[in-house]
């Protein structure tokens, strides 16, 4: 008789044992560790040789969910040495950090749909959830198959999906701000389905998007123009003349905290306008503390001078690119995959938010002249600080001044 999820446990193993971690600590450190932004934090972040300054923010890079994720993921190679090892999608969004786990043997399953590939999983395969964690039904696959189970999904994620659990056995809807095609919003949206999966959820990213929805709630709509708006963003059987009765807001937890709480705003609003009170109107601050802190630190090195910001992280990083569109709006700056990007003297490749795509621009010509020059840099909390290091050497090395100055600096 077959097995299914609703009688078989999952596998879930903890490979952090002291043994191991004091082996992959050393792992880590010798692929992502930099001597150079060591250096700058003593310095409180900022180093000036000859004409040229590089300011780096206050908190920047890896932050403790992927820390955990990727230690978790080393670790489950030296537990596991010969079985075979899966990782459902990215650990995290970076390029260099998902190549180091693929030379590990590490193999990647599909993220966004199940294949035949989970229905060739055994009971003696392994399977990494990563930091963004899983939609349920995935993670109920696993379970029926057997399989041993590293689960990596980031604690702030964890947070939300308790909120919006508890918002679908309320009966509330959840409207969760994030991007519905990313990872974390596919899980997240999956629990918002609740336990009996009868709950309901409506994705929406931007204040455009909000301001649809906050017209619907207090002066009512076309129905059916309401489905073609938001096509992919509702749960199933999603119905918005009833199920936008009481809402509750959550988020992805690497939005841009001033959007996220400008959208609880103009719902609050609206559910005020329509009912007179906001009784039916739910709210539980779910931003991600670490993107939170690297906003933050991005805004305060805003208030002095700059003349270009590099922000470095994958370009499917989604609080990489909110680190983008802060600085965008003071200064001329450019979303960068790795010092890669910086290898020509004349353009500098690197991710348009708009076109959604790698372009080639000019350098600011301050950047090349002979003038004294400041440069920020900043990365996303899935960055390592070897490819921040790598990116200041070679901002430096733009200006004439060497690895070796660097160093001896």
């Amino acid at each position: 008789m077959s097995s299914t999820p609703a009688t078989k446990k999952a596998k879930r193993v903890n490979v952090r044992r002291p043994e191991v971690m004091e082996l992959v600590q050393a792992e880590v450190e010798k692929h992502y560790r930099s001597a150079v932004v060591e250096k700058l934090k003593k310095l409180g972040g900022t180093l000036t040789i000859k004409d040229t300054t590089i300011r780096l923010a206050q908190q920047f890079g890896f932050c403790y969910g992927v820390e955990r994720a990727i230690d978790l993921a080393y670790a489950s190679r030296r537990v596991f040495p010969e079985q075979n090892i899966y990782l459902i999608g990215e650990i995290i969004h970076n390029p260099e950090v998902n190549r180091q786990l693929a030379q590990m043997d590490i193999k990647t399953l599909p993220w966004k749909e199940m294949n035949e590939q989970y229905e060739a999983l055994t009971e003696e395969d392994v399977v990494i959830v990563p930091a963004f964690g899983a939609p349920s039904e995935f993670m109920d696959k696993l379970a029926e198959k057997g399989c041993y189970i590293i689960d990596t999904t980031c604690g702030d994620v964890m947070k939300v999906w308790r909120r919006v659990r508890t918002y679908a056995k309320s009966g509330v809807t959840s409207i969760i701000h994030g991007k519905k095609g990313h990872e974390e919003t596919r899980a997240t949206a999956s629990r918002a389905l609740g336990e009996a999966g009868n709950g309901h959820y409506l994705i929406i990213l931007t204040l455009a998007e909000t301001d649809y929805v906050c017209k619907y709630l207090s002066d009512g709509g076309d129905r059916d123009e309401f489905f073609a708006h938001f096509a992919g963003a509702t749960s199933p059987g999603f119905d918005p003349d009833i199920h936008l009765t009481q809402v509750g807001v959550a988020n992805q937890t690497t939005m841009l905290k001033s959007e996220t709480e400008e959208i609880q705003k103009r719902v609050r609003d609206a559910i005020m306008k329509r009912d007179g009170d906001d009784s039916n109107f739910l709210v539980f601050d779910t931003i991600c503390g670490a993107t939170q802190e690297r906003q933050d630190a991005l805004f305060e090195m805003l208030t002095a001078p700059m003349d270009v910001l590099l922000v470095v992280g994958g370009y499917n990083s989604s609080n990489t690119s909110h680190l983008v569109e802060i600085g965008q709006e003071e200064l001329p700056t450019f979303f960068i995959q790795d010092a890669d990007c910086l290898s020509s003297l004349e353009t500098i490749a690197h991710y348009d938010l708009e076109q959604k795509t790698e372009i080639q621009s000019a350098y600011p010509n301050k950047l090349l002249s002979k003038e004294p020059t400041v440069i920020g840099v900043t990365a996303g909390a899935s960055c390592p600080s070897n490819l921040i290091e790598a990116t200041i050497l070679r901002a430096f090395e733009l200006r004439g001044i060497s690895r070796d100055e660097v160093y001896a600096a």
